[in-house]
């Protein structure tokens, strides 16, 4: 039986997902708030709308007949659009707007982890009185990470002590419109994504990626929604090891078993430190860019994974090819502060070569795509190590050119995840 996907969202994650199901059993349609190019080349149909409206989502996904629906971004998890779509009998796979409060609600999510005795949580506090907060940050023996509690894109944490200094944080927390905040204390090491396929009451884990938020080279200036990420031909990253991986497959383990009726993705972001994985924090669907690093490389059928999903069962056992990826992300000039839309994309599928090119915001008009406001592409080598999978991204680029675009160029190479290697090295004493 071919089934009909219904993939809500239009970003570079769900172009990735899009590229994961082409070859399935499976008619694709798709609904976003952005066309986006590459899902509707892929798609039988595709509908703009809003995705927080899940009237609007159930409407469409009646319309074409969906016997499964994928949800990409956070915004409509936290609207309650897989809620609404099992009201109308379609399967979701993604959380119900409860369980996605993982990742919805940064303070809930931290009394989660402290309740169910989750392993890896760090100090916290959770404030709805800002001058209480700033308060605490005078008294706190330490730096501290300023959270706000609900969605930012990845963009609204501020630390002390990297980012700010302790007075720049109160006058952060001051300045801003945030009801509520958390602080907890910061960490110290490498961050690490594990996504897990969740489903039953069983899971389904990827390699690690490592993703990098700051938006110039050298992780300095601002932070974004991801500037880009590599893998490992294996399931660790090189500064990593197997126990590494193990002991944060095992925090992402307590945490599913805590969450009795979670399906969908499960992102565990961790900061590895001298004393292993700490949790900085869940989210509950794919990683943008994480999503355009693991699923290239997923032998497995991911539309066996949905329907295993909904017929009750636990997801296969996953196949990942033995190789690495390097995600490159090309924005607008002056991202994320004040980016420049209206830049032509020099570079399709066909020019990139050897990567894959995965469309994220952008304009398609009649005489060629052009950039938005956010982030436009990502440009994807994959290869049996780090370096050439990086060479293969960095090709893609200068096919692309950097007009009117930005990039982070030191993704992935060797003197970056060198830097990576020496730190925890360092951190460990060895």
């Amino acid at each position: 039986m071919r089934e009909n996907v219904l993939l809500i969202g239009g970003g570079g994650r769900e172009h990735a997902i899009a590229r994961a199901l082409e070859d399935s059993e499976a008619d694709l349609y798709a609904c976003a708030g952005n066309k986006n190019p590459g899902i509707a080349r892929i798609a039988v149909g595709f509908e703009t709308l809003e995705t927080t409206d899940p009237d609007a989502v159930v409407d469409y996904a009646e319309e074409v007949d969906a016997t499964l629906a994928v949800i990409g971004p956070e915004a409509p998890l936290d609207a309650g659009v897989a809620d609404a779509l099992e009201d109308a009998g379609i399967y979701a796979f993604g959380p119900k707007e409860a369980d996605a409060r993982i990742e919805t609600d940064k303070a809930f999510q931290r009394r989660f982890m402290a309740e169910n005795d989750i392993p890896g949580c760090p100090d916290f506090e959770t404030f709805d009185d800002m001058d209480a907060a700033c308060e605490f940050i005078d008294e706190y023996d330490g730096d501290l990470a300023i959270k706000p509690a609900g969605l930012t894109g990845g963009k609204g944490v501020k630390v002390i002590g990297d980012q700010v200094t302790p007075e720049e944080g109160k006058e952060y927390i001051r300045e801003s419109d945030y009801d509520r905040i958390v602080l907890e204390e910061r960490l110290i090491g490498e961050e690490v994504t594990i996504q897990a396929f969740v489903a039953n009451g069983a899971f389904e884990t990827a390699p690690a990626v490592q993703d990098h938020k700051r938006a110039y080279e050298g992780d300095e200036g601002p932070n974004t929604g991801g500037m880009g990420s590599y893998s490992d031909a294996t399931n660790d990253l090189p500064f990593m090891s197997d126990d590494d991986y193990k002991e944060a497959v095992s925090i992402i383990e307590a945490t599913v078993d805590a969450l009795e009726d979670y399906r969908g993705i499960l992102y565990g972001q961790f900061m590895l430190t001298e004393t292993g994985p700490r949790v900085i924090e869940f989210n509950a669907r794919f990683g943008d860019p994480e999503a355009m690093n693991t699923l290239p490389v997923l032998e497995t059928d991911f539309l066996d994974v949905l329907t295993a999903a909904r017929d009750g069962e636990a997801p296969p056992e996953l196949e990942f090819a033995d190789q690495a990826t390097v995600c490159k992300y090309a924005v607008p000039e002056g991202y994320p502060t004040d980016p420049e839309a209206g830049a032509k994309v020099q570079v399709d599928e066909e020019s990139a070569g050897d990567a894959l090119l995965y469309y994220a915001s952008v304009d398609e008009r009649d005489d060629g795509i052009y950039t938005t406001t956010s982030r436009s592409f990502a440009v994807v080598g994959v290869a049996d190590s780090i370096d050439e999978a990086e060479e293969i991204a960095e090709d893609a680029l200068a096919v692309a050119g950097d007009e009117g675009l930005h990039m982070r160029h030191d993704i992935g190479k060797a003197d970056l995840v060198q830097r990576r290697i020496d730190h925890m090295n360092e951190l460990r004493g060895e």
